[in-house]
Order: C-alpha cells, then sequence, then structure tokens
C-alpha cells in the first residue's frame, strides 16, 4: 500500500485566526501535525497552503509545499488542487491530515489509508470512536455517524443519532483517505441540501450514492484545535504524557 498525507493549512481560522503557527509545548501547532505525518507510512507528506509563513515552516521542517488558491471553500477544495499541481495519479490514495490536530495518533494514519485500499468499493475511508459522555452526544460539535454491518456510514449527523446511543454512539473522526479520481469528481459536484443543512461535507458523497468506509480507531483521539481552551487541553495532555513517560 502507497499513499500520500497532505495537509491543508490556511493561516484563517474564524475561531482561532493563525492557530496553525501558535505555540503547542515549544513548537507551532502545525509543526506537531507534520511530525505526526512524517512518522506515518506515507510515502510523501504535503502541506497545502496559501500562506507564505505556513509554507516556511512547513520547508524548514523538511516537508514540502503545494501553494494553493485563497480562495478554496473548504480542505478537499484545497488538497484536490494540491494533488494536481504535484501530479498524482488517479488511482493514488491521499490521506487529509488537519493541519489543526497536532496530537492525531500515527497508526490513525496508516490504518485509514490502508482501510481504503482494502475496500475498493469504497470512496472515502474515515474513523469514528466510540461516545462514553452524555454530554458529547448532545453536543452538536461532535459529528456523530451510524453505520451498517459492513462498517459504511448510513449517515451522519451533529443530532444525537441513534435516538438511543446509550450503547451505539460513535463521533466521527475527521481522518480521511480518499483516491485521487473520486477527489476530482467530488469536488465538482454541487453541495446538497443536506450537506448545507448539517454542515458536512461528507454528506456530499453521500448524496451521490458513494460508499463511506468508517472503521473505529484503533486509538482514542486528543481534541483538535478550535479554541485556546483546545489549546491547552493540548499542553496538558503533552505534559501528562511527558510525566508519565
Amino acid at each position: 500500500m502507497s499513499f500520500t498525507v497532505i495537509i491543508p493549512a490556511r493561516f484563517a481560522s474564524s475561531r482561532l485566526p493563525g492557530k496553525l503557527l501558535l505555540d503547542l509545548a515549544g513548537k507551532p501547532v502545525l509543526q506537531h501535525t507534520m511530525e505526526r505525518a512524517l512518522a506515518s507510512e506515507a510515502r510523501e507528506v504535503i502541506v497545502a497552503t496559501d500562506n507564505a509563513d505556513i509554507a516556511e515552516l512547513a520547508k524548514a521542517t523538511g516537508v514540502a509545499v503545494a501553494m494553493t488558491s485563497p480562495d478554496h471553500a473548504t480542505g478537499t477544495d484545497r488538497i484536490e488542487q494540491a494533488a494536481a499541481l504535484i501530479g498524482l495519479a488517479g488511482e493514488e490514495i491521499v490521506v487529509n491530515v488537519q493541519g489543526d490536530e497536532p496530537l492525531i495518533p500515527v497508526s490513525a494514519i496508516n490504518q485509514v489509508a490502508r482501510n481504503l485500499s482494502r475496500h475498493a468499493g469504497a470512496g472515502i475511508a474515515t474513523l469514528c470512536e466510540e461516545i462514553t459522555d452524555p454530554a458529547e452526544f448532545a453536543d452538536p460539535n461532535a459529528v456523530k455517524v451510524v453505520r451498517d454491518g459492513q462498517g459504511f456510514a448510513l449517515y451522519f449527523s451533529r443530532a444525537p443519532i441513534p435516538h438511543d446511543g446509550a450503547s451505539l454512539a460513535l463521533r466521527h473522526i475527521g481522518v480521511y483517505a480518499y483516491r485521487v479520481d473520486f477527489l476530482r469528481r467530488f469536488v465538482r459536484w454541487p453541495r446538497p441540501e443536506l450537506e448545507t443543512g448539517e454542515g458536512l461535507e461528507q454528506l456530499r458523497a453521500l448524496s451521490h450514492g458513494v460508499k463511506v468506509h468508517v472503521g473505529v480507531s484503533g486509538e482514542r483521539f486528543p481534541p483538535g484545535i478550535d479554541t485556546r481552551e483546545d489549546l491547552a487541553a493540548n499542553e496538558a495532555f503533552l505534559a501528562a504524557k511527558e510525566d508519565a513517560g
């Protein structure tokens, strides 16, 4: 199995501007993410950005850069352009690792690429984990997913699904693997009402009949970074890990 990691990395952020360059335990947030990606089985790691400071950091970390348009609406659009710029073939697998996931488990990057490789009928592979906190189940910022018996997504929602989620609730984790040919089609499809209503891009794929494989992550995911509180939580996680180690 061969795959490329592309990290969409924009400077702007509505809740925490410039968050990818903020300090986290002595390094910029994005540097942590890049180092996780470099430790995976990916044959190459690319940062897709429109920002010169982010590009400079990537190059200093030993990561190649694809300079993309500042007008992209989503990270997927940015990844598709980056894949075209670096000349990836249609059958190649790309893993989308969000730049604000500095503690993403390396195993998860490999797992999602492997899952797509093993499921030829899937257009996307992604991950989930069990929800054990009732507050998280009710939280619209925690995206829930319901799967069929083969592990393919039936629906994603910000609402608490299924209704009785005591033993079945799964939180979707936003790491994705795609084949380049699929990406080329996906970014050209119009956004359906399901996508705009839920604010979830993966519903565009389901609306077009595309299978989305959802594997259960082999490791728990620490929170990504959207706020100052998230940054502090990541700091605490790293400090506790260092103390334990």
